[in-house]
């Protein structure tokens, strides 16, 4: 192993994550997580003066790894489009400061993916995708094993046919369908996964059925939330960590607020899940599955790439 510090650029990460397992990474961190053997701390948010923005800061540890590293995020606003950066700084062996741009989009997808392993039912084949680009596609890609899928449908207001969006996804996903409308590609799937920036809810949960998987990620707008708060009352409700996802998920805060949901109403997390410590979902009830990003998943996967 390396023992010298490293510092990873963008096109430096790119050229190391084709060879990262990071599903592999990520279910193997939440079994320490499960176990006992890492320590997540609740992630901070700090608001900038005057509203420029805000700066999140995600802690982690896992003794197995021995690492202890940070993942430092600002958010910008600007007269434009925002600015939104992220490095970590891994601790331990190696020593490494790394662009989190990339590795970000994949432990993100790879989440979803675990969780999806670890919630859907086996016999889905029909997965919904709202969302198309490269996070979206990133879900697709450490999701496409997991299970038999037999209809994909995508949509996004911006993904045309005929576009070189449209052909990328067609060169990741031969049989992808272009479906008209966000209820029109939910309303048949065994799995829908959002994929999404959006601050607000782009998914009609009333659509869904009644044993679908709904998976939602984080993006950096205040109280994001990409279901309706209400969904949560009678979804069987999962995330990635229960003792920090609760009060920073958006959807999550508002349900507590406004639709009496609460917080011990979470069935379970991906730690739990992953050891079997926790109950799986019944039938007849959609599940929700949300996570906000771990300061463990970060370090998880700039360890795997550093070393």
């Amino acid at each position: 192993m390396n023992t010298s510090p490293i510092t990873l650029d963008a096109t430096a990460v790119e050229r190391l994550l084709p060879h990262v397992d990071v599903l592999q990474e990520m279910r193997q961190l939440f079994i320490d997580l499960g176990n006992a053997h890492a320590v997540q701390p609740p992630q901070t948010l700090a608001f900038l003066p005057e509203d420029k923005g805000d700066f999140i800061t995600y802690l982690g540890a896992d003794s197995n790894a021995g690492v202890f590293g940070a993942k430092l995020s600002p958010y910008l606003v600007t007269g434009g489009k925002p600015i939104i950066t992220a490095w970590t700084v891994l601790m331990g062996q190696p020593l490494c400061l790394c662009d989190a741009g990339g590795l970000t989009t994949e432990r993100t997808a790879a989440t979803t993916a675990l969780a999806v392993d670890l919630l859907a039912r086996q016999d889905a084949q029909h997965i919904a995708i709202i969302g198309s680009g490269p996070v979206a596609a990133a879900h697709w890609r450490h999701m496409s094993a997991l299970r038999p899928w037999q209809q994909v449908y995508v949509y996004s207001p911006n993904l045309k046919e005929g576009s070189e969006s449209w052909a990328q996804w067609q060169s990741i996903c031969p049989n992808v369908v272009l479906a008209q409308s966000a209820d029109a590609a939910v309303q048949d799937a065994d799995v829908v996964m959002l994929c999404t920036s959006s601050g607000r809810p782009v998914v009609d949960h009333t659509m869904l059925k009644s044993n679908a998987l709904v998976t939602s990620i984080s993006t950096n707008v205040h109280r994001a939330h990409e279901v309706l708060p209400a969904f949560l009352v009678d979804a069987q409700v999962y995330c990635d960590y229960r003792v920090t996802t609760p009060t920073t998920a958006g959807e999550m805060v508002i349900a507590s607020e406004d639709h009496g949901w609460l917080a011990d109403a979470v069935l379970g997390d991906l730690a739990e899940l992953s050891i079997g410590t926790c109950p799986l979902p019944d039938e007849g009830r959609p599940i929700f599955f949300r996570s906000v990003g771990l300061g463990l998943e970060d370090i998880a996967i700039y360890r795997a790439a550093c070393a």
